[in-house]
């Protein structure tokens, strides 16, 4: 059975930020790279468990996308009940949550 994708509002504001700051409408590559991205959460709709569950907090998993040292944290979350996998954020690999950054 497939599972329903939703965004939260977080996690489309990053897409759009996103979007923009890789000027995928004005670039094939860019916009290459971002289909990509789509093709990958949308993936989570028949494999809602191919992340890894995420270090910060073990009810949340995360999908990879693109590589060092242009990669992409999707930060998710899966309901089996209502067989919904949730997008919470979608952030640089390399951005620190908020409780781990240095003070």
């Amino acid at each position: 059975m497939t599972y329903r994708v939703e965004i939260s509002r977080r996690a489309a504001r990053d897409f759009v930020n996103l979007y923009n700051s890789i000027n995928a409408e004005h670039s094939v590559a860019g916009a290459r790279w971002f289909n990509g991205l789509q093709d990958t959460i949308l993936h989570l709709e028949t494999a809602p468990r191919m992340g890894a569950v995420t270090h910060e907090n073990p009810t949340l998993r995360q999908l990879i996308y693109g590589s060092k040292p242009h990669f992409y944290r999707v930060i998710y979350k899966v309901d089996d009940v209502e067989r919904v996998v949730n997008i919470v954020e979608i952030r640089h690999g390399r951005r620190q949550p908020p409780s781990q950054k240095p003070r």
